[in-house]
């Protein structure tokens, strides 16, 4: 469960369900440098460290032919992250934005994702560029990055949530 943060101005917290609606396995964890917030990156292109990815013996099989692929996709869960902020403040920002407009690790379901470059494999462990989150992070998946199907170089964000709220 996420430590108790204190809030910013601008910040809004919900009451979560009860029970959540689904079950995960994580599938390994994930080694990095940072055992704190504050010293690990904002994302993983900020960093040159090397991290590992430590996928648990029982799905090790599922590892095989991974070297094929250059990049890939790790999906990790931020289990350090608040779950409850509907609104936040960035530190960056005036004013607060909308938590499904923004990457911030705080949100109802603290999944991320980076694209790696996978730099090697030995055995259950690989060895990757580009993670931005803390040490011993739970991992849930891992797929290739295919170019063909996943940039989108048309995609467009103006800085996220910087258009005013709808009136209600």
């Amino acid at each position: 469960m996420a430590d108790v943060v204190e809030r910013r101005d601008g910040e809004t917290a919900i009451t979560l369900p009860g029970r959540p609606d689904a079950e995960l396995y994580f599938i390994g964890r994930i080694r990095t440098p940072w055992s704190r917030r504050e010293d690990c990156p904002k994302n993983g292109l900020q960093t040159d460290a090397t991290c590992i990815v430590e996928v648990d013996p029982l799905f090790a099989l599922a590892l095989q032919n991974v070297e094929g692929a250059t990049h890939l996709i790790v999906l990790y869960w931020m289990d350090r992250a608040a779950r409850d902020l509907v609104l936040q403040k960035p530190r960056h920002a005036e004013g607060s934005r909308g938590t499904f407009s923004l990457r911030s690790p705080a949100r109802p379901n603290p999944i991320a994702l980076s694209v790696v470059e996978l730099r090697g494999r030995e055995g259950n462990l690989l060895t990757v560029h580009g993670l931005d989150c803390l040490d011993n992070t739970p991992l849930l998946d891992i797929k290739p990055y295919f170019s063909s199907t996943d940039s989108r170089p048309e995609a467009r964000v103006e800085r996220a949530g910087l258009k005013p709220a709808p009136s209600s």
